[in-house]
């Protein structure tokens, strides 16, 4: 036989065989090899070609909870009702995972989180109520009244999609509502496929969000003794421990979680709601106490007593709660000065188109919430240089501007005492 005739005989064999295999590949299954969980499990087909193709997710999860307890890809990936489904090599799954998946075995932890300001409330303060259905307003609005049936956010609408999809939506997504009726991703904190307590429990998972100017947690929580402790002494930190039963001895330095959401031997049960331990809105302009305040202090410092005594915990409360009240004054005089301009017609009723909304808008939602927040996790130069001393300059910079807008000149007075005028 020629080399042509051998060249085209083994070209039509091998376009033979790819052919049978494209023609199997798309048979459907037979009724025993339909794809179900034990199947994943018994064949290991998703890991298969994720190992090659994504061989970071196999990994990752190889290394959870999750894994360990014998769970596949298809008992997180298996779509629910009211997620759109995707044909994938044999198998239907969720297009996307979201809360929904996670909620059909940690649903007490969903519900919780459905209480939470990390829930309708953290997407609606960017985007307001447009995004929800009418029952999931109105189920967050019994929690958090005003604060999801609200006008979309005019600094973000100012700095127009790009800085929002980019930049405000990457923190708030926490909140999303999901096509398929439920609210958020758990991924925020637990990421995808490591599902993990120890990653949620790291303070640098709190702090790809609450940092910057205008939340800084983070940095104050490294320049506190926690913070440099816990720096000091990871190693000998047990980030893996139960929340449920957790001990001083597996975290002899608290992180954000520690305080704010673990369960603290048979003093506290764990949380989702971050905020549940909370005695003051510390994020508004002028903070007021929360529903619940008693109650919600009783509980924060059921964690503190775990290595501090009832007398410390009570002073660093009574000056926390000195700062708060100090705050207010001030911001309290600079908004007076605001409302002074806007009802003697000097100022349009839009906001940011003047310079003076924006010189308020960094008093307090920069430095008054820096100082509460210092005052409460005990960073001290955010109470005073990244604070006060802001606060101070920049209600004497208000008083000057809203001078030249009434052309009075400027004004020689001074800040009142803040102190002094909070009694």
């Amino acid at each position: 036989m020629s080399f042509r005739g051998v060249f085209i005989a083994v070209f039509l064999g091998t376009a033979m065989i790819v052919a049978a295999f494209m023609v199997n590949a798309r048979r459907p299954l037979p009724e025993g090899r339909r794809m179900t969980p034990a199947l994943v499990k018994a064949t290991g087909r998703c890991a298969q070609c994720h190992e090659h193709e994504t061989g970071a997710v196999v990994h990752e999860f190889e290394l959870s909870e999750h894994a360990a307890a014998g769970l596949t890809c298809l008992d997180c990936h298996r779509p629910l009702e009211g997620q759109e489904v995707l044909p994938h090599q044999g198998f239907e799954i969720a297009k996307s995972v979201t809360s929904l998946n996670c909620a059909g075995c940690h649903k007490p932890e969903y519900d919780q989180y459905l209480r939470s300001r990390h829930a309708a409330p953290s997407w609606a303060a960017v985007t307001g109520p447009k995004d929800f259905t009418a029952e999931q307003v109105a189920f967050a609005e019994r929690h958090h009244p005003g604060w999801v049936d609200r006008p979309a956010n005019a600094l973000a609408m100012l700095e127009g999609p790009a800085a929002i999809t980019k930049g405000c939506q990457k923190c708030h997504d926490v909140g999303k509502p999901n096509a398929d009726g439920s609210i958020g991703t758990c991924t925020s904190c637990h990421a995808r496929h490591v599902s993990s307590v120890e990653l949620a429990r790291s303070p640098q998972t709190c702090g790809q969000c609450h940092m910057g100017p205008d939340h800084s947690q983070i940095e104050i929580y490294n320049e506190s003794k926690h913070g440099v402790l816990f720096h000091a002494q990871r190693h000998l930190m047990d980030l893996k421990a139960d929340p449920k039963t957790l001990s001083a001895e597996d975290m002899p330095v608290p992180t954000c979680s520690t305080c704010h959401m673990s369960g603290i031997g048979d003093r506290l049960e764990p949380t989702h709601d971050p905020g549940e331990r909370l005695s003051y809105f510390l994020f508004a302009d002028v903070s007021d106490r929360r529903e619940g305040y008693r109650q919600a202090q009783v509980n924060m410092k059921a964690s503190c007593l775990e290595c501090h005594t009832n007398n410390s915990i009570g002073e660093f409360y009574r000056e926390a709660e000195s700062v708060v009240k100090s705050t207010n004054s001030l911001v309290k005089q600079a908004r007076d000065v605001i409302d002074g301009l806007r009802e003697d017609g000097l100022l349009t009723p839009e906001p940011f188109d003047e310079p003076i909304e924006f010189t308020y808008f960094d008093l307090w939602h920069y430095f008054g919430r820096t100082a509460k927040h210092g005052a409460f996790m005990g960073g001290a130069d955010f109470v005073q240089w990244h604070g006060f001393y802001e606060l101070v300059n920049k209600l004497a910079e208000i008083k000057h501007q809203a001078a030249e807008l009434r052309g009075e000149g400027t004004e020689d007075e001074s800040p009142s005492d803040a102190d002094a005028d909070a009694e």
